[in-house]
């Protein structure tokens, strides 16, 4: 089985973007955080994205820009498999892509048992909200940003139950950020 594992910035009080959808903020970059980010992406595995998201990747790492900004992260992102779950969008065109159309919850329960690389969902607030309400994310990296947004995006709008998540690891930036790597506490 297949495990779902979520990458995903939030402020010092809990949003993934501002009440105007904006996320600049969680795109500052310094030394060490690019070996990180640059490191993270070396791994395996398919991305999985609600359609705002993928639009807005789709947008970036195809081009020069993002090729000359950060090369081993835009290579990774235009290699990998990716998955858009959206009911509207008609063709995907960035290279790699699935279109997932039916219900969210179903079509991951069956992605998830699909064989194949792990699955990661970066941004897609709403995405993780529904999966984390189905219990079907296996594990949650949440970069915590020194700054506090006053209102915006949870990525656990929606919530109807308590979700309880084990923290395995941690690790602190110069620039003062925090790493937070959760599994999702079973049982």
């Amino acid at each position: 089985m297949r495990s779902l594992n979520v990458f995903n910035n939030i402020s010092l009080d809990g949003f993934s973007s501002d009440a105007r959808g904006d996320m600049s903020w969680a795109h500052q970059q310094d030394p060490e955080w690019m070996a990180f980010t640059n490191e993270n992406a070396s791994g395996d595995g398919a991305f999985l994205f609600g359609r705002v998201t993928y639009e807005m990747m789709a947008s970036y790492w195809p081009s020069a820009a993002a090729r000359q900004a950060m090369p081993e992260v835009a290579a990774r992102m235009n290699r990998s498999q990716k998955i858009v779950c959206s009911r509207t969008l008609e063709q995907p065109d960035w290279q790699n892509t699935r279109l997932l159309k039916g219900d969210l919850v179903t079509e991951v329960r069956k992605l998830k048992q699909e064989s194949g690389p792990s699955l990661l969902i970066m941004g897609s607030a709403s995405i993780v909200a529904q999966l984390s309400q189905a219990r079907l994310i296996d594990s949650y990296q949440l970069v915590v940003h020194p700054l506090a947004l006053g209102g915006g995006k949870s990525l656990f709008t929606g919530l109807e139950e308590r979700l309880n998540l084990k923290l395995t690891k941690s690790r602190a930036f110069g620039n003062g950020r925090v790493v937070l790597w959760y599994e999702t506490a079973r049982g």
